[in-house]
């Protein structure tokens, strides 16, 4: 039985035995690299065993993520995704071995020769590296999560999305900072929110000697107790921290559920208390001094 190929716009009429000898000749084409068992063969038909061995293993990975989130609510599925990226690329670098050391290709060549070029590229990298576990550490132990409020280097932000090398927040004023992972495995980071999403927030202030004390933790406790974005439970309370040079200090603690509208809040309430204590008479002095001038005669 003959195969028709078409060479240069003109049929060439093959027997089947020389079809499959044109093919194997096409498939072993190629690149030669050393000789003897050292010797590599990047050929045509290597190339497209690789291909083929992506595409399969990419399939069969993408298969498995889909079966172990499809019951898993955003924030997990998120944090699977970006640890399965990592164990996707180490699948990839398993299969080429593995293809190569089945198209007959010792690999133990190149298994040295990439263990000298990780060496290099570890030195090189180890910052990206430091950033990639620490993404790996933050994801299995649940540190940081999606919607905590954090304080890193004296901003405050809240995480907007956890990558495996850096983690996205956005800050009050509505800039996002981006954060290698590192930080969190090096640095002190606060997170406010770690415990739970509540968080206690103080304005602090004071008034003239010889207020009426008691009025004072009642217009305090009034302001909180009327402001709509403080929980009622656990209940506002006023402290009476000390007595200072030109003022009674009194300190007002209150809970919110988002800290990151906590600056918009407290000034609502100061501008209440300001309002209250002009309409009873309360008033917040300034700080001064007396100055004696004595004159020698």
């Amino acid at each position: 039985m003959a195969e028709i190929l078409m060479f240069f716009g003109k049929p060439l009429l093959l027997n089947r035995s020389e079809f499959m000898e044109s093919i194997k000749e096409f498939l072993n084409w190629g690149i030669h690299i050393g000789e003897g068992e050292n010797s590599i063969n990047i050929t045509i038909g290597l190339l497209l065993v690789l291909t083929l061995a992506f595409f399969l293993s990419s399939f069969i990975l993408k298969s498995i993520r889909n079966f172990i989130t499809r019951k898993m609510d955003g924030d997990d599925r998120m944090k699977f995704v970006s640890i399965f990226k990592f164990i996707k690329y180490v699948v990839y670098i398993a299969v080429i071995l593995i293809t190569m050391s089945a198209a007959g290709i010792n690999i133990t060549v190149l298994i040295t020769a990439s263990a000298v070029l990780f060496v290099g590229l570890g030195l090189a990298l180890q910052e990206l590296f430091q950033d990639i576990i620490g993404g790996i550490f933050i994801i299995l132990d649940k540190s940081l999560q999606v919607g905590d409020i954090v304080e890193v280097e004296g901003k405050i932000g809240k995480v907007v999305e956890i990558k495996l090398r850096t983690t996205l927040a956005v800050t009050r004023d509505d800039k996002v900072i981006i954060m290698p992972n590192h930080k969190f495995m090096s640095d002190v980071i606060y997170n406010y929110t770690q415990n739970h999403k509540t968080t206690r927030e103080e304005i602090k202030v004071g008034v003239a000697y010889g207020s009426d004390v008691d009025k004072v933790m009642e217009i305090l406790d009034k302001c909180a107790q009327e402001e709509k974005e403080v929980l009622k439970n656990p209940a506002p309370f006023v402290l009476f921290d000390d007595f200072g040079d030109s003022a009674l200090l009194f300190s007002l603690h209150f809970y919110v559920k988002d800290s990151f509208k906590s600056l918009r809040i407290k000034s609502r309430i100061r501008y209440a208390i300001d309002k209250n204590f002009r309409d009873t008479a309360i008033i917040i002095p300034f700080p001064q001094r007396d100055v004696h001038l004595f004159s020698k005669k």
